[in-house]
């Protein structure tokens, strides 16, 4: 017999109205990693204004041939602010690529970001500064302290709509009206 799992591995969470963070305020987050030691996500609807992703390749000395200019960078989380992640479709998979499903995988690397600027990498990617974390236990708290909603990840959601949409898009697929969700613990 299946058990299923506990742990939020290749879900969305979705911000709560109520989210008292104001970093993680209408926020979707990837979850990519989740287990008895933690979590870690990349929240994939904040794109960063102050940073095109010709200036990142800038600051971090990687000369290519071609940037796409269409490529944003994104506020992943407030952990490790400086270092890139590229969240992205399972058809690219280097040696260091942490493939969470078979439809989503996470890489950290330059290499990836050469492979993007010069429009070989995945078919799908996000590329973001920074990660959400969370200690033992303590993503599972926000949520039974009614922080987040967990959404099935969806490659559309991700990837495809533009940043504005993408929250009231994973609530949608909820099937309910956010306006009615109690922000009292233990109600609905």
């Amino acid at each position: 017999m299946n058990v299923p799992s506990l742990y939020l591995e290749g879900q969305l969470l979705v911000a709560m109205p109520s989210m008292p963070d104001p970093r993680f305020e209408r926020s979707v987050i990837y979850v990519c990693a989740h287990s008895e030691e933690g979590a870690m996500g990349i929240v994939v609807n904040k794109p960063l204004e102050s940073l095109s992703f010709s200036e990142l390749l800038e600051q971090l000395e990687i000369e290519t041939s071609h940037v796409d200019e269409r490529i944003r960078v994104h506020f992943g989380g407030p952990v490790e602010a400086a270092r890139g992640f590229v969240l992205h479709s399972a058809d690219y998979v280097h040696d260091a690529t942490m493939i969470v499903d078979d439809e989503f995988a996470l890489t950290a690397t330059v290499d990836v970001l050469k492979a993007l600027a010069e429009g070989e990498g995945p078919r799908d990617s996000l590329l973001a500064l920074g990660y959400a974390g969370w200690a033992p236990g303590q993503l599972d708290e926000e949520i039974q302290n009614n922080g987040w909603l967990t959404v099935p990840a969806d490659e559309e959601i991700v990837f495809r709509l533009q940043n504005d949409s993408k929250w009231h898009s994973a609530v949608a697929r909820l099937g309910v009206d956010i306006s009615n969700l109690s922000t009292d613990v233990g109600h609905a």
